[in-house]
Order: C-alpha cells, then structure tokens, then sequence
C-alpha cells in the first residue's frame, strides 16, 4: 500500500519503537478541554466569579478537535505498514469507533423517547450511518448524539488516507514541509472565503464540512511522514510545551477568534511531533504516565457520552439553562466528571474493546530483527532512541489507538 520516498534517508533495523503512548495521554488533555467548553455553554456554573475563570480558562475549548483530527494524522501515517491493504485499515476504523458510536445513537433515541422529543427519520438514518456531516440542513449535522459530528468527518479522512498514503511515502521532504506550511494558511483564509457560501450555511461549511476540516488532517498525515524519514525540524518537547500554553493564553486574552484556529494548529503540530519524538527517543514525557495513558485510552468513550449524560441529567432534575449558585456549580460540575469517566470505562471496556477484537482483521507479524525482542512489550515502554539525526525514525508497533474524535461545541 505503500511507496518509498526517493530521498528517504534508508531504514536501519532496529526494534519497533513505542506505541507513543505521550499521544494517548494528550488525548486526555484534549478531551478536557472539550468537556471545559461544554461546561461553560451549558450555563451550568451560575456564580459570576468562578464562571468568569471557567469562561476565560476554556475559552479556546472549541479547538479540541482541531487537536485530534491533526492528531488522527499523524497516528494513522505513524503506525501503517506496507502490507496493510485497504480494505483491512478501513475495516480496522469502521470497528474502533462505529459500534460505540451506534451504543450512544440508540441511547440517544432513548432519551428522546423519554423526553418525547420528536426524531426525524432521515436525520436519524444520516446520523447512525455518520453521513451527517454532509448535510449543511440546521438540525442534520448537529443530531442524536449531537458529538458524533467528527466521527462523520473521520469516516471520511479513512476513506481518503490509504488512496493518498502511496502519494505521500514517495512525496519529497519540501512538498511535506509545503503541507504544514499552508495548512495554517489556509484555515486563515476560511474566513474571507466563506462569503463565497450562502450565510445560513458557512458555520457549517468552516467548521463541519469534511473537505474542509481534512486540512488539519493532512497537517498531521505530513508530520509523521518527515519524522518518520528523520525529516521533522521542531522544538523539543519542553519547548513545544511552552509554545503550546503560550499560544493558548496568547489567543484567548488578545488575538481575535478569527485567527485562533489558525494560531492553535501551529501549537498542536508542534507538541504532538515533539511528544512522538520523546517516545522514540526515550526522553522523558509528563503524558505517558499509566493514569494518563488509561485516562488517553477512555477519552474517545468519554467524548461519546458526555454531553448526552449532561444535557439529559440536567433536563431530568429541571436544572437546563438554570446554572447552579455559589460553589455548587463547581460541585456539579465534578460530578459530571467522575461520572462521565466512570461510563466511558464501562464503554471502552465491554463495548470498544471487544468489538475491535472481534472485528479487526489480524496484521501479519513484523519480522524480529536478530538479537531484538519481538515487540510485545507493555505500550507504554519506549523503543531505542534513533541514532543519527538523519537516520529514519523507526515506525511503531501499529496502534489502535488513534485521535479521539471530540466534538467542539
């Protein structure tokens, strides 16, 4: 499935590298993030103070996605192998996130039912087949379980990837460079473009339509090809941290919104390279701890439950748009929390897990360089670090753990 790179720097034989589990553990940071902003637009924190700083602190919240669907990139590219084929990668996507997907679809109608909300036939069809991203309609792309949204616009990143990926192996470092370059470029010009789209439709048209957020996709695909050919120039780790929460503070306090999607994507390429680089490298990460690396393996489950659990909580008690006084609502707000991660634990572990067991097509064993291990170490112990700067990167054991798909709203 795929090509070699003219240029390429040649692979030496070296035992597989980490599974990058300081990108697993990121995931978890995004998905707070998320959940924050989701916090601040349900109105559940009603005492002026502590929501101000709720405000303020996830301001910027809405850009999760954008994090995970650069992310989803650079895993996918990071982990592929030659003798992968297309239909066995686009079985692999379909049973990590359909069947979860469908759990939260008939809940969804669940409490729709119990609310006697009325569900449209066609939205509810467009939605369980993750087709709804597609349809600019106002109550299509947000529907059920209005987060599933991205997976609508993954669906579609997986169809595209293993038809591009020969491309991109042969593709040389300066027309990779030239992707993430322009990427931020062109989310930039999103804006004086979309006068182009009737005006009921460019919300949609920037921040659904799955052309359109491929951008950031392919800003991760072209990431991961260079540091897999030892081609990625980027600040380390430390470094890249700091760029990241500067870029954060920066944008939120005095840079207008048009340019924060723009701003962020340079920030979130920039520590996800530096990450997968100290995991390869085995220099040392804050994001591959065990608890963040269960809390990174949860977040796609939890992305999937949370705002349904909220929503339909706070419709029950009759707290919807009310918000909660004083220390309350911080109070709640922890609730959710705990709560959420307790149901997406339950969801990972007896819904997401054997159902990719089940369905997921066996990959052929990578061959076990004489003197090496066969690769079967825990994930979260890091391979040998490269030698040479322009020595190829080591590719990983292949990773079933891809971006969460988070929703931004």
């Amino acid at each position: 499935m795929t090509g070699t790179a003219p240029d390429a720097p040649a692979a030496r034989p070296a035992s597989p590298a980490s599974r990058l589990p300081s990108l697993t553990g990121l995931r978890w940071v995004a998905a707070l993030l998320v959940f924050g902003f989701h916090v601040a637009t349900m109105g559940i924190i009603a005492e002026p103070g502590h929501k101000a700083v709720v405000d303020w602190a996830f301001a910027l919240g809405l850009s999760g996605v954008q994090f995970f669907f650069i992310l989803s990139g650079f895993v996918l590219v990071w982990s592929a192998r030659p003798s992968d084929t297309r239909r066995a990668f686009w079985r692999r996507r379909v049973a990590k996130i359909w069947p979860s997907h469908v759990v939260l679809w008939v809940a969804a109608l669940a409490v729709a039912a119990w609310f006697a909300d009325p569900v449209d036939r066609v939205v509810a069809v467009e939605n369980l087949f993750l087709l709804q991203a597609w349809d600019p309609r106002p109550g299509h792309f947000y529907s059920i379980n209005t987060v599933s949204w991205s997976l609508s616009c993954e669906f579609f990143f997986y169809l595209c990837l293993p038809l591009a990926l020969p491309f991109i192996r042969r593709a040389r470092p300066w027309a990779l460079w030239a992707v993430v370059v322009a990427v931020p470029l062109l989310i930039l010009a999103l804006w004086p473009a979309q006068s182009l789209v009737p005006e009921e439709s460019r919300w949609w048209f920037t921040q659904i339509f799955p052309p359109v957020r491929s951008l950031e996709f392919w800003m991760g695909v072209a990431a991961a090809e260079l540091m897999r050919r030892g081609r990625w120039r980027g600040p380390s780790l430390p470094v890249a941290s700091l760029v990241f929460v500067a870029t954060w503070v920066l944008a939120a306090q005095w840079v207008r919104a048009e340019l924060w999607a723009a701003l962020l994507s340079v920030a979130y390429i920039l520590i996800i390279a530096a990450a997968a680089d100290a995991d390869v490298r085995g220099r040392r990460s804050p994001w591959r701890s065990r608890p963040m690396v269960w809390l990174g393996e949860v977040s796609f489950a939890f992305y999937l439950v949370h705002v349904l659990v909220m929503i339909s909580v706070l419709r029950f008690t009759g707290d919807w748009g009310v918000g909660f006084p004083g220390w309350w609502g911080l109070a709640v707000v922890l609730g959710f929390l705990l709560v959420n991660l307790a149901l997406a634990a339950l969801l990972h572990r007896f819904v997401e897990t054997p159902m990719m067991r089940l369905l997921t097509p066996r990959r052929p064993a990578r061959p076990t360089p004489r003197g090496g291990d066969d690769g079967g170490k825990d994930p979260g112990a890091s391979g040998p670090p490269p030698g040479k700067r322009g020595d190829a990167v080591p590719r990983p054991r292949p990773a079933d753990h891809p971006a969460a798909y988070v929703d931004s709203r």
